[in-house]
């Protein structure tokens, strides 16, 4: 080009050179080489962990067809997570070979995806591999210890009726924790020096109840309060105990969510009720507290899912619920089966509640996305 010194052909030349470096195709062989190779050991690790399991159930009498169909089942996800690796080697081989560089492009980008997909749906069956071995290992002592058909089948209507102890625990306790921490919530966002005593109770209170551990709690309100022989209150039972120190201690931390809604509401709609003439109290009734619950919903039940689980933490004052009457029935049969079925119910009923949580938190994002 006429009029280009040496030294700009030189930087011509380089991007140039940089623009090809750039230009070439990603195969992705060594990847996908790693992915065949896992896919054939998860095929037979599946595959032995199955006949393993198999021939032991069949040993105790468990019919053919309850064996041989999930059995099948995991040979089938093998089997297509190892159609699928091979998949990734083909399209690798394919981009390596293609003449057209978009093409190539293409084909190397699909290899990368599917031997991502196929790495993915390998630890998911090595970890269920793994779960299912460990299982069956020493005789299936883990699942005799802990799953026993029999003995669940047996206990299941003792246990269940115990639980609505559980479930009655819970229900007074998040009604009474909901008003409380109301309470301890305003009381704490007091304004101006006449709120300051309040205030001051407020934030002991929540201090104290946050640092102390729910088990002592419920430890020192159980044994501590029939021991003071005070009238009416030395006389209650050890469920009404239990609602009284899950009550406090959840309406700490409830609180202090309330709090933090109260505070999020902002202070032009407190200014345009009180230019309206309402007083601090009905500010509060008609306008804060609405506008701050809407906020607080999530963090609410996600603290009503926490208060559910520590119903079980009763059982160290001698209140027979699920988890104290599965303890009697493990130390009678020398096995745990009991407990695992109070396991499983907790998380029956504490799953629905967690997705409702991811729900509503789904939705406060869509509307803060839309402006609302």
């Amino acid at each position: 080009m006429a009029g280009t010194t040496s030294s700009e052909l030189q930087t011509e030349t380089g991007r140039a050179t940089r623009w090809r470096a750039q230009g070439t195709t990603r195969t992705y062989g060594v990847r996908t080489s790693i992915t065949l190779v896992l896919a054939i050991f998860c095929f037979f690790a599946v595959a032995v962990t199955a006949q393993h399991i198999g021939s032991y159930a069949v040993e105790q009498g468990v019919s053919k067809i309850a064996v041989v169909i999930p059995g099948m089942l995991a040979a089938l996800a093998a089997g297509f997570v190892l159609l699928m690796a091979i998949r990734a080697v083909t399209k690798s081989v394919a981009a390596r070979r293609h003449q057209d560089i978009y093409a190539a492009r293409a084909l190397g980008a699909e290899a990368s995806l599917t031997s991502w997909k196929a790495l993915s749906w390998i630890g998911a069956l090595l970890v269920v591999a793994s779960g299912a071995w460990f299982m069956a290992v020493n005789d299936a002592a883990v699942s005799r210890t802990f799953f026993d058909l029999e003995l669940i089948q047996d206990s299941i209507g003792k246990v269940l009726r115990a639980f609505g102890t559980n479930v009655w625990i819970f229900a007074c306790s998040a009604v009474l924790i909901l008003v409380w921490a109301l309470v301890i919530a305003v009381a704490r966002t007091l304004p101006g020096e006449a709120g300051r005593p309040l205030r001051f109770l407020a934030t002991a209170y929540s201090d104290l109840f946050r640092g102390l551990p729910a088990i002592i709690t419920i430890y020192l309100i159980g044994f501590g309060l029939p021991l003071t022989d005070l009238p009416f209150i030395s006389e209650l039972s050890s469920t009404s105990y239990a609602i009284i120190a899950l009550t406090l201690t959840y309406g700490a931390y409830t609180s202090e969510v309330y709090r933090a809604g109260i505070e999020s509401v902002h202070h032009s709609q407190v200014a345009a009720a009180r230019s309206l003439g309402l007083s601090h109290a009905k500010t509060l009734r008609y306008v804060v507290v609405p506008l701050a619950v809407r906020n607080i919903i999530p963090p609410l039940m996600n603290n009503c899912i926490s208060l559910q689980k520590d119903t079980a933490l009763v059982a160290i004052i001698g209140t027979i619920d699920a988890f104290n009457q599965s303890k009697i029935i493990a130390a009678n049969n020398f096995n745990l089966s009991a407990v695992t079925t109070v396991a499983i119910l907790f998380v029956v009923v504490t799953i629905p509640q967690a997705r409702l949580v991811d729900r509503l938190i789904e939705r406060d994002r869509r509307r803060m996305r839309a402006g609302g």
